[in-house]
């Protein structure tokens, strides 16, 4: 199993602290981000530091696929992202999983997983949990949780991210101008 996505997203993070480094906080969260300019341009970007929650959704036994930018990145996007998405099947078995992973990381409240999306918080890393229910036009992401992608973290745990094909068809289907461009992006990156 290659390390190579997870050290593209190690760099993906020591650029976020670099370009973070002399910004001053607007008062955003991620979830206030907009369509053009995502949640890099939110104080999400400050801190942002997704390795331990995903340690901990290995340790915990998660099956939950990381979706949005962060898989981008993993694919070589040089975009940078605040925020951390995961795709899960929405079964009582992942939802004990995920909690427990949350729990693990400092999670204060935990999310009610029985919504098709949630957001979540935890030091370092925030975001939604979306399950196969949540709309995403006319695409069914369920084949994308079987599909993921995995790559080993040098520090020797395992990460779940979205195809490259699959994470090209959620960002076209969700269609905000973000995701167009990074889609094409993708696309460029694929030939």
């Amino acid at each position: 199993m290659s390390h190579t996505a997870a050290l593209l997203l190690r760099q993906a993070i020591a650029r976020t602290e670099d370009a973070t480094r002399e910004r001053v906080p607007i008062g955003r969260g991620p979830e206030e981000a907009d369509d053009v300019l995502g949640t890099f341009a939110t104080d999400g970007a400050f801190g942002f530091d997704p390795f331990p929650l995903l340690q901990a959704l290995h340790d915990a036994g998660s099956r939950a696929v990381v979706i949005g930018q962060v898989a981008g990145i993993m694919h070589g996007s040089t975009e940078l992202t605040g925020d951390l998405d995961l795709l899960w099947d929405g079964t009582p078995d992942e939802a004990r999983a995920l909690r427990d992973a949350l729990a693990r990381c400092g999670c204060r409240v935990l999310p009610d997983l029985d919504h098709e999306q949630v957001g979540y918080r935890v030091p370092g890393a925030g975001g939604d949990l979306c399950t196969p229910a949540l709309r995403w036009g006319t695409m069914d992401v369920t084949p994308c949780l079987t599909r993921a992608e995995t790559t080993r973290d040098p520090a020797g745990f395992t990460i779940r991210y979205a195809g490259l094909d699959d994470l090209i068809r959620m960002r076209r289907a969700l269609g905000r101008p973000k995701d167009h461009r990074r889609a094409d992006e993708l696309e460029r990156l694929r030939t």
